[in-house]
């Protein structure tokens, strides 16, 4: 996730809200845990493919590889990434609904990550938490459309709408191309794929 990004907009940002704050702790913990046991803690819980006989897959780490990092700037960027689009979505929706939104993100980019390994084959972990970050800017562009976030670069001003869709094409270009190997750029696709899947059940539901 790019944290190189910020809303031009007047908030109250002096209190983080509940489940934000319990996530940024829990992928502390983790990432602390990281530092003392880097194997143990990629073999078990980083997300392996699941097809190859050698892997060592479980079914948890379609949740656990979203709290688990590949370095201090990857945490950094994300957690940056998670209060900055996070907080006002917490806000509105209530700590259980995002708390559902954001995990669902990223058990369903894990599994679209599962099919994408299945295809191009090779054992290798899938490790961050940028599927539930994607869900979650997905959201935010669509609940707050005219919102305006300046990227550090380029510094172009862009309604949050555009920059999602903007954002989504760069993922889907770098994903086909392969212009950014090691990063799992159809996990995030996938992570906005359900965070709009989400969405439209819950639209339905309000208007039954």
């Amino acid at each position: 996730m790019n944290p190189n990004v910020y809303s031009r907009r007047p908030v109250n940002s002096s209190a983080i809200p509940n489940i934000i704050l319990a996530l940024l702790i829990a992928n502390g913990l983790m990432f602390a845990l990281q530092q003392l046991s880097p194997g143990f803690m990629v073999i078990n819980f980083a997300l392996w493919p699941a097809t190859d006989p050698r892997s060592p897959f479980m079914p948890w780490q379609l949740l656990t590889y979203g709290f688990l990092h590949g370095g201090l700037s990857h945490i950094a960027f994300n957690m940056f990434g998670l209060w900055m689009f996070g907080r006002d979505l917490e806000r509105l929706w209530g700590a259980q609904r995002f708390l559902t939104f954001f995990l669902v993100c990223i058990v369903g980019a894990g599994f679209v990550q599962l099919l994408v390994a299945s295809y191009q084959g090779g054992l290798y972990p899938t490790v961050g938490a940028s599927g539930g970050l994607f869900g979650l800017l997905l959201a935010y562009g669509l609940t707050f459309p005219n919102r305006i976030v300046v990227p550090l670069f380029p510094p172009i001003p862009m309604r949050a709408i555009t920059f999602v869709f903007v954002y989504g094409a760069f993922e889907l270009f770098s994903g086909i191309s392969g212009a950014a190997p090691g990063i799992a750029n159809f996990a995030h696709l996938g992570g906005m794929l359900f965070g709009f899947l989400m969405l439209r059940y819950w639209g339905r539901g309000r208007r039954s």
